[in-house]
């Protein structure tokens, strides 16, 4: 090992407490160049004229643990005194060789002034790497002359060269998304990363704007000890935080878990992100000014419109003006005396639709007086006009988010800032979530009452996921503080608090529970107690999972929900209980009769009506269909249908399981108790009543799927070995951690009184509801509905289950059943593993 080798390995593996982070990088790159030094002079004097240059990151002294050497070899051209060819060409030998040897990447590249001048002015990434040109070795002459020359045309180009570094940083993010909201982050590329911090100081450089500084520093440091980290604990070089990457990375850092080291890398990127979100701003600006002015110089002290008259101050609200663009103080504004002000500037900012000034962010922060408590009348209605603006809202909370206007109006906010949230369905980390669901909200105020109860609770309602316990409940007492520290009555603040502590029931509910059972309907109208606050719940429900994610709303939860909650809403209107059809329609006694008269299945596929127009991200689940399907009560019915549908690929969003006669209904001649008019004597038929849709492509044709049911039935056509066959070929390896086990609970005995609900949680996956079906089938228990959906990956089933007489199980026998359904899901685990 060499010298070098040797101090390199000490330098990144010696006492991580005395040589981490910036000192590390510092000590890394001294050792580097003092080697290149060393190579660069070899046994003799170099060629006259020659110099080394670092650039990029080496060049700023960030050496992270396996970050590749950006290296320029600059020369004086022959005819002015410098070197030969052949001369440069062996010095270049002599440092390029030993760099490779080493394993280290290497980016190069030989040029006289000229020519890197003319290399800049061709491609901007070379430009911006010579803005941070650092001498190493040789004529320091030459390499402050490059550096010099660099910066004087950038400064002088910077009008003709920032909108093209703009656009590089919008393609970047279009590629590579926004840092703080991505689960395995790239923390160079995605916004508000390493490479973002590096823009900004290339827009300091040119001299036409400066980014905001506080924080900026502090996140860039965090980033690159991240990144170094990650490349102590991956061995190589990369710049994507990946999952199975993340709880060692967090222990080298000494952070608790991975969600710490995700929380800091958040908060990082939330820094340089506003930061780079101002500055692009500002540099707009100035180039719209610039060009206003038909290229005449632009005095930056004084922002003068064009025809160089000073802009005007457009009065928004008492002491809030709007100035250049953007929302500033007036001048007789006192921030010190009227505690209302920063609230009022921020509701001002978001309905203009313009951006709040930093500098008047900075001095409200800096010097506003604190809010009474209760607030007055006045600030409360400034923070439902700042929550109701709509999409200008989530600007103007960053901003006052950026200097710790938000953690004054919510104290629990901080402990919910950049907090990462893990689930695929998820789009943004939780603070990010509670804005977007307001933003949401805005656009259903006109379907409530109480449109401020509405956008409070969508700004609460997840804010005790910052603390331990379950987050409605934990929840529901963050609430009350609120709404008693914003003023509200203590009527309305026990309306904020059930629509937090509440916030889930209607979409668990819809997508888990039978609608058709009293036990449904009554549990969430006890939980609402009033109509008023079931629309209020209706609506944040709708804004909560519009802003959760695409996967988290469509058309048909939406039509669960209101369904639901059409049926809620009588009962409170003092009504009896709405019971659905179901099964027992015309069209499913036609089928029942034909499969009890020929003793042979029967189906029908139908397609769902067209929804209409709808929200774009909201319409996410492909158009799908009813399956009706009546068979003679044998053994397997279920788990053959349910097969049957895994092999054709079609996705189950419910189902629900009768027999005819229904052992569970009073009199089975009685339509109205639920059965139908046939004779108890009949042969008993099984129903099954499907909603599907297909996974991908188009809805197979009805007679494939009675001809594929016949010979599912008949054993010709065996489903376990077709999907067994299908998975070990399309099988493509996980990334990331393993998927948790399945599990299989029993629900309390009030979410029914007609049977036993197993809830069923497990890693989605082609033919999961036919290896429960199966399950159940061999514990020889009815399925009475089903009710079958995914979140993310996951799937989220609840099973009606009554014995064969068609009452529900004893605890004791509901357990066991639950524990063979999770046996069999833990074998079929096992096998797909092996």
């Amino acid at each position: 090992m060499t010298e070098y080798a040797t101090l390199r390995d000490r330098t990144l593996h010696g006492d991580p407490v005395g040589c981490a982070g910036p000192a590390r990088r510092e000590a890394l790159a001294r050792a580097t160049d003092e080697w290149l030094v060393t190579l660069f002079h070899g046994a003799g004097q170099p060629p006259a004229g020659t110099a080394l240059a670092a650039a990029g990151g080496y060049g700023r002294a960030e050496l992270s643990p396996a970050s590749d050497l950006d290296l320029v070899l600059l020369h004086e051209p022959r005819a002015g005194g410098g070197a030969g060819a052949a001369a440069v060409a062996s010095l270049a030998d002599r440092v390029w060789y030993p760099v490779w040897d080493h394993g280290i990447a290497l980016d190069h590249s030989v040029r006289t002034p000229a020519e890197a001048a003319k290399a800049a002015a061709g491609d901007l990434k070379v430009q911006l790497g010579l803005l941070d040109l650092r001498h190493i070795a040789g004529d320091p002459r030459l390499t402050a002359s490059v550096r010099g020359a660099a910066l004087a045309a950038w400064r002088a180009d910077a009008h003709r060269r920032l909108p093209g570094l703009r656009e590089l940083v919008r393609e970047r993010t279009h590629r590579h998304g926004e840092l703080r909201f991505l689960l395995e982050p790239d923390l160079k590329e995605a916004y508000g990363g390493l490479r973002d911090a590096v823009a900004l100081r290339a827009v300091a450089a040119s001299w036409l704007a400066d980014a905001p500084r506080e924080g900026l520093a502090d996140a860039r440091t965090a980033l690159l000890d991240v990144r170094d980290a990650l490349h102590l604990a991956t061995g190589r070089t990369t710049d994507r935080l990946a999952l199975q990457e993340q709880d060692p990375v967090a222990a080298a850092l000494g952070l608790p878990d991975a969600d710490a080291l995700l929380r800091r890398v958040y908060e990082a990127a939330h820094t340089i992100g506003y930061a780079a979100d101002v500055t692009w701003r500002d540099v707009s600006r100035v180039l719209r000014a610039r060009a206003a002015r038909h290229g005449r110089p632009r005095l930056l002290a004084g922002r003068r419109a064009p025809g160089g008259a000073q802009p005007e101050r457009t009065p928004l609200a008492d002491g809030v003006v709007a100035f250049d663009g953007e929302v500033s103080l007036a001048r007789t504004a006192r921030p010190d005396r009227d505690p209302v002000l920063p609230l009022r500037a921020a509701a001002a900012a978001a309905q203009a639709g313009l951006p709040l000034n930093p500098s008047a962010v900075r001095r409200l922060a800096r010097d506003a007086a604190p809010l009474p408590v209760p607030w007055p009348p006045g600030a409360r209605e400034e923070l439902v006009s700042l929550l109701g603006a709509g999409p200008q809202t989530v600007p103007v909370w960053e901003a006052l988010d950026a200097v710790g206007l938000t953690d004054v109006l919510l104290p629990d906010w901080e402990r919910v800032r950049c907090r990462p949230q893990r689930t695929p369905v998820h789009r943004w980390t939780v603070d990010r979530h509670l804005v977007e669901t307001a933003v949401r909200a805005s656009a259903l105020t006109r379907r409530v009452q109480r449109p401020d109860l509405l956008l409070v609770a969508a700004l609460l309602h997840d804010l005790g996921k910052g603390w331990p316990g379950d987050h409605s409940v934990v929840g529901e007492i963050i609430a009350r503080d609120a709404a008693a520290r914003m003023g509200f009555g203590p009527d309305d603040a026990t309306v904020l608090a059930i629509l937090v502590r509440h916030h889930l029931l209607l979409a668990e509910t819809a997508a888990r529970r039978d609608p058709d059972d009293p036990a449904t309907v009554q549990a969430v109208a006890a939980a609402v107690e009033r109509r008023g606050t079931l629309e209020l719940l209706h609506a944040l429900t709708e804004a909560d999972a519009l802003a959760t994610g695409p996967a988290a709303w469509s058309t048909w939860r939406a039509s669960l929900v209101a369904d639901l909650v059409k049926r809620v809403d009588a009962v409170l209107a003092g009504e009896a209980p709405e019971t659905a059809p179901g099964l027992q329609d015309p069209r499913t006694a036609r089928l029942v009769e034909r499969a009890r008269r020929t003793g042979a299945p029967v189906l029908e596929l139908f397609p769902e009506p067209d929804p209409g127009p709808q929200d774009a991200e909201a319409v996410t689940a492909p158009h799908g269909a009813h399956l009706l399907v009546a068979l003679p009560d044998r053994p397997g019915g279920l788990p053959a249908v349910a097969g049957l549908l895994a092999l054709h690929r079609l996705t189950v969003r419910t189902a629900e399981v009768r027999t005819d006669p229904d052992p569970a209904d009073p009199d089975p001649a009685d339509p109205g108790a639920g059965g139908t008019s046939a004779d108890p004597g009949d042969p008993t038929v099984l129903l099954l009543g499907w909603r599907v849709a297909a996974a991908y492509g188009r809805l197979p044709e009805a007679e494939r799927l009675r001809a594929d049911l016949h010979r599912v039935l008949d054993g010709g056509l065996r489903v376990e070995a077709r999907l067994d066959e299908r998975e070990a070929a399309y099988r493509t390896p996980r990334r990331g951690m393993a998927a948790p086990p399945a599990r299989v609970t029993v629900a309390t005995p009030e979410a029914s009184r007609r049977a036993t609900v197993l809830e069923v949680r497990a890693q989605d996956a082609p033919g999961l509801l036919y290896r429960i079906a199966r399950a159940l089938e061999q514990a020889r228990v009815r399925v009475r509905s089903a009710h079958v959906g995914t979140l993310g990956a996951n799937a989220v089933d609840a099973f009606y289950v009554t014995d064969v007489q068609g009452a529900p199980l004893p605890p004791a026998a509901a357990d066991e059943v639950a524990r063979a359904v999770q046996r069999a899901l833990a074998e079929r685990a096992t096998a797909e593993g092996t």
